[in-house]
């Protein structure tokens, strides 16, 4: 697992995923869901010096395509994407860093394949099946998600941010998903309201198995996003596992907005 680096493309069961490698030393997968490998790009170029870093964009998003557009982006299948990633590259057991979906697929890897990973970092999973107001909370994706497929795309993103208790102006809102937008953030935004968001938010962990696997879990999230559904999804979660959760810079996407920082404090838990 030295010296790879650029793009590849390594076709899985049903999708063509697009993955990038970089650096060399132990691996370190960092993955979202919807996020994509460049939004993960800043924070695995500072990373990339100790580690052999592996991005990639989870099926249906982006460069990963897949065969049959309708069929829905479950936490298990994209473990078992990242299980034939780390098989593929002999990479196991790896280090893998989830954020938002990324976290529910990096939890389901433990769970399906503790022998390919070492350490989980689960930063804001959104896992609304932990919370007590789960079946509020369900009613509200369902509505929003229904709002976005009926072509409201600014009135899904309006309930969305109410749901999660995230303050945006509307302004901000319209500036961010109105008017002319790139046809392949809009087809990414789309299939992640029709076939990855409702599986990846009521996703029920294994608790006891993940207890059991002799794996690290790291619960994370960030310092600005106190009081968001995520913050209580991470801390519900760190709750059950009897863990404590880990602060890193910013909100949701803080490795975005802030990768020195994101970067010096993944460094800290990595080697704690």
């Amino acid at each position: 697992m030295t010296g790879l680096t650029n793009a590849h493309v390594l076709e899985v069961p049903g999708a063509r995923l697009y993955y990038e490698i970089r650096g060399t030393g132990p691996v370190l997968v960092l993955v979202g869901a919807p996020m994509n490998a460049s939004s993960f790009g800043p924070l695995a170029e500072r990373l990339a010096g100790e580690h052999t870093v592996l991005t990639t964009d989870p099926r249906g998003i982006n460069r990963s395509t897949v065969s049959d557009g309708e069929q829905d982006s479950t936490p298990e299948m994209r473990a078992d994407d990242l299980a034939r990633l780390l098989g593929h590259l002999e990479a196991g057991p790896a280090t893998v860093f989830g954020s938002s979906g990324g976290a529910v697929s990096a939890l389901a890897l433990a769970q399906a394949h503790p022998e390919l990973v070492d350490t989980v970092i689960a930063h804001e999973p959104p896992l609304i099946a932990l919370l007590d107001d789960y079946d509020d909370l369900r009613a509200r994706t369902e509505d929003y998600t229904s709002t976005y497929l009926a072509g409201d795309t600014l009135g899904a993103w309006r309930k969305f941010f109410a749901s999660a208790n995230i303050n945006l102006p509307d302004e901000a809102i319209e500036a961010m998903f109105g008017g002319e937008r790139d046809p392949q953030t809009v087809a990414d935004e789309r299939f992640w309201f029709e076939h990855e968001l409702r599986p990846s938010t009521y996703w029920q962990p294994d608790l006891a198995a993940l207890a059991r696997n002799p794996i690290r879990i790291v619960v994370g999230v960030g310092e600005d996003s106190t009081g968001q559904e995520c913050d209580r999804t991470s801390s519900a979660l760190a709750t059950r596992l009897r863990t404590d959760l880990a602060l890193f810079p910013g909100d949701h996407i803080g490795f975005v907005h802030a990768p020195d920082a994101f970067a010096a404090r993944l460094r800290e838990l990595l080697t704690a």
